[in-house]
């Protein structure tokens, strides 16, 4: 069958026992025959039900849909849909640990039914519904006694070496995942490292002797790599250490005034009412399924986006901010919120192979809304973004738009602005409506009290 009326995710050819396609909006995965022995296995062993059950692992079913690519087929399934793909270079610190120990969980389950994970890519996890689930139901095969796990170099890079780089040396580096999307090479984590992690069992093994020993054995052909037989204690003991080390890896968000926001804001408590009062009413008034939240911080509006039944993806620049409301999100059990690390100057593109294996932020959207509060001044003060350009942005985001003007005369923007000379004169109430209205309708704008900042209802033209 021709691939044509078919659109297959640009990732999807890494796997030759199948891959995703779409279909009529509707996303599908094809299973080749040359995996068909080790899906029927995942599905007989009781495996899939058990993860399904548990809450570790997305639901799909079995249909009667043609194949993508019918030479190659042996079924086609279709997954649950996912609210919003996110990548690990987006996640915070504790995210990336949270999905490392799925895995490793996963893994576990796996052996006890005779199969293994034969990878351990970060890209396999998605938060979806407030927690990590595995997404990719052809990552198992039938595991044979003596075999060592062969996921295990993938889940050094993809988890071990990034998240001791992120505690041990500065929670940033774990952007360096959007640069290695095949995973963090180990040689390069064991000399950024600090030389104490040597005296660490757990890093000192997965990440400095790991790295040692890929360099031993550069170059040399992949049985004499793999020779050693593990029993399936062996693994399970394998496990165990990187569960270990894993766990033991601790970094605790603060040393940056976003994180205590809720604390450091300039609001009188009435005003911040009425702030909260004038967003809900819009909300109500917009009805979105989907809203981006853009400089969410802590996540206080974004709350207020989901408890209007709205799925939110709530981004900011922060890590320490980010990392405290994913910690809110999981300890309250919230469902509809989605925490993400982004740099509004420099979103996350799309790359990999021919710039598709790695959709942008922009091709994840648009949302049916986009809240932008108090962070229109930091993006046009501190990043010099003329408002034209960022009123064009916003509205490829999303289609309705609540926005807060905050004027020169604002404490927040004199703090901006202390260090720097003024070369904004374009920066006012009236360049700002006037950059807004060339893709936008003001649906409707209130001063908050006791300041004179505007808060505007804006729908896309």
């Amino acid at each position: 069958m021709s691939m044509a009326g078919n659109l297959r995710p640009g990732s999807s050819f890494r796997d030759p026992s199948g891959f995703l396609f779409t279909r009529g909006g509707v996303l599908y995965r094809q299973v080749n025959r040359s995996y068909r022995a080790a899906y029927d296995q995942l599905m007989e062993s009781g495996l899939y039900r058990e993860l399904v059950d548990a809450g570790e692992m997305i639901p799909h079913e079995a249909v009667n849909v043609a194949p993508a690519e019918r030479s190659l087929a042996a079924l086609v399934v279709r997954p649950d849909p996912l609210d919003f793909v996110s990548y690990p270079y987006e996640w915070s610190f504790t995210q990336l640990k949270d999905a490392a120990g799925l895995t490793l969980a996963i893994q576990k389950r796996a052996l006890a039914r005779g199969l293994s994970l034969k990878d351990a890519s970060a890209y396999n996890i998605q938060f979806h519904q407030g927690r990590p689930l595995l997404i990719d139901s052809l990552s198992f095969e039938p595991w044979k006694e003596g075999e060592p796990w062969v996921a295990y170099r993938q889940f050094c890079q993809h988890f071990v070496a990034p998240l001791a780089l992120m505690a041990h040396v500065d929670v940033r580096l774990g952007l360096l995942l959007r640069l290695y999307i095949d995973g963090l090479p180990l040689d390069l984590a064991s000399r950024l490292l600090p030389w104490r992690t040597r005296l660490r069992p757990g890093l000192l093994t997965h990440v400095h002797l790991h790295a040692a020993s890929q360099r031993r054995f550069a170059g040399t052909a992949p049985a004499s790599r793999t020779s050693a037989r593990m029993s399936r204690n062996a693994i399970l003991g394998l496990i165990d250490s990187l569960e270990s080390t894993v766990r033991g890896l601790a970094w605790s968000p603060g040393g940056t005034e976003w994180a205590a926001y809720d604390q450091s804001h300039n609001y009188t408590p009435g005003a911040l009412e009425q702030k909260r009062r004038l967003v809900r009413g819009y909300l109500q008034r917009i009805r979105p399924s989907m809203t981006w939240d853009l400089g969410a911080n802590v996540g206080s509006f974004s709350r207020l986006a989901a408890e209007a039944g709205s799925t939110t993806i709530a981004f900011d620049l922060d890590p320490s901010a980010v990392d405290v409301h994913y910690r809110r999100c999981r300890v309250e059990g919230e469902k509809r919120v989605l925490p993400l690390l982004l740099d509004l100057t420099n979103p996350s593109p799309a790359q990999g192979w021919n710039h598709r294996e790695r959709m942008s932020l922009a091709e994840r959207g648009p949302a049916d809304a986009v809240m932008a509060l108090a962070l229109v001044h930091h993006l046009a003060i501190a990043n010099n973004v003329p408002l034209p350009l960022l009123a064009e942005t916003l509205a490829g985001y999303g289609g309705s738009l609540i926005v807060e003007f905050v004027p020169k005369k604002d404490s927040q923007v004199q703090r901006l602005m202390a260090s720097r000379q003024d070369i904004f004169p374009g920066y006012t109430l009236e360049g700002f409506e006037q950059a807004f209205r060339q893709t936008h309708k003001i649906r409707a704008s209130e001063r908050i009290e006791g300041s004179e900042r505007i808060l505007f209802w804006m729908e896309r033209r």
